[in-house]
């Protein structure tokens, strides 16, 4: 059934984020019909975006978990950061910082505007070994290039500016001054979802479970459903998060993206700490203060050793993880962590690109009217405005416009060119 036209206020600004007019590739009378599979973030905004202008796209988002219970959205830390070491990914979070902190005014639905809680007290990257501060450094240089806001601070200008922090093994440290932080990550992906819905996308509760494959042509004609029924579709987007290699396989397609899980530790520590910035330990630690700046409530986590990094485990946190590896990091970098209390903890999956940790976007040779948006490794939160619009574009256009995805295209897959990033956390 097609959906109900949008009222004009209930769009996307025009003059905010322009999109280019669809060609009509469609055909004459009617719209192009564009199946999303996931409505998480990504899926929620590629949605959001293709509906802006109503008359061209029919959208409906199929998603199995409308509550999402288990989408890595909803269990995020919800951060963003313009501290990385390839030129596509600091443009991307660029743009994503603009969008946040006008999203209120960007995905308001009458006079509903949405609120995320955006803080910005930035990223710091610690270096422990030359070769850790060369990297910190030459990364530094391609950040600023991109018009990042960096500033590299020795071990005695970190000791000066965080008096609370172990510098006395450090080498460098990378501090993002504007444009990183942190929100509130499920009430984007909600925004995303209520402006889209608002712009006429439908949001269907079903479960896809395979592709209506045309045995010529290999194009996707529809998308079957658990319950039986079928979706009519031009064109598929695989926004299926840690599940895309399942979608993927449909179209008889090896998609190098796994589940892996990650837990989120909630502590209290009983001496107040002011001015904490999101800080990545060169032992791979994170740590952030649980709300704005500082305080006495922070959450931290690490990626697990290689061994431990299984495919599909369930969504229970890693009590064990935090005696033996969280804590200890914790207090060696700042001791006054030394008597913090564990009081919380959750655990989320990672749509892990295990081919290079990067988004794989666009096409796939083997299905000509399959587009990927998947394979963020932990970014896809603050990717999302960014990929929702370069998708929306690409498939009303058949190309990227606004901002060049080309680096992160799928097809490097199939060439074996991975797209390699030294700051994964």
């Amino acid at each position: 059934m097609m959906a109900a036209m949008a009222s004009p206020a209930a769009r996307l600004p025009t003059d905010a984020l322009p999109l280019p007019r669809p060609r009509g590739g469609a055909g004459p009378g009617r719209r192009l019909r564009v199946a999303i599979v996931g409505g998480g973030v990504i899926g929620s905004a590629i949605a959001c975006f293709l509906t802006r202008d109503d008359d061209d796209c029919e959208v409906t988002v199929i998603e199995r978990d409308p509550g999402y219970r288990q989408a890595s959205s909803a269990l995020s830390a919800s951060s963003i950061r313009q501290q990385f070491s390839t030129a596509v990914n600091v443009r991307i979070s660029r743009f994503g910082i603009d969008f946040f902190r006008r999203i209120g005014e960007l995905l308001a639905v009458d006079d509903e505007r949405p609120a995320i809680g955006l803080v910005e007290p930035g990223y710091l990257y610690l270096a422990r070994t030359l070769a850790g501060a060369a990297t910190l450094t030459a990364n530094h240089g391609l950040q600023q290039a991109e018009g990042a806001d960096i500033a590299l601070l020795e071990p005695v200008a970190l000791a000066r500016r965080f008096p609370w922090l172990t510098t006395t093994d450090l080498t460098l440290g990378a501090l993002g001054l504007s444009g990183e932080g942190w929100y509130d990550g499920y009430a984007v992906l909600q925004a995303f979802r209520r402006k889209a819905r608002a712009q006429g996308a439908q949001f269907r509760h079903a479960e896809a479970c395979g592709f209506d494959l045309d045995p010529g042509t290999a194009l996707i004609r529809a998308v079957q459903l658990a319950d039986g029924d079928r979706l009519d579709c031009d064109v598929v987007v695989n926004a299926a998060g840690p599940w895309a290699a399942t979608v993927a396989g449909w179209a008889g397609i090896d998609l190098p993206v796994r589940a892996r899980r990650r837990t989120v530790y909630v502590v209290s520590c009983p001496d107040p700490i002011d001015d904490v910035p999101l800080g990545i330990d060169p032992s791979g630690l994170w740590f952030r203060p649980e709300g704005g700046r500082g305080g006495d409530r922070f959450i931290a986590g690490d990626a697990p050793a290689a061994g431990d990094d299984l495919d599909d485990l369930p969504l229970d946190p890693d009590l064990a993880g935090f005696e033996e590896r969280i804590w200890p990091a914790m207090a060696a970098r700042v001791p006054a962590f030394e008597a913090l209390r564990l009081t919380g903890a959750w655990a989320g999956y990672y749509e892990m690109n295990t081919f290079d940790h990067n988004a794989l976007l666009g096409r796939h040779p083997a299905c000509r009217n399959l587009e990927f948006a998947c394979g963020f490794s932990g970014h896809g939160l603050q990717q999302s405005p960014a990929i929702g619009r370069g998708l929306a574009e690409r498939i009303r256009e058949g190309r990227w416009l606004s901002l060049d995805l080309t680096a992160l295209e799928i097809g490097r897959l199939v060439e074996g060119r991975p797209l390699l990033e030294d700051n994964v956390i």
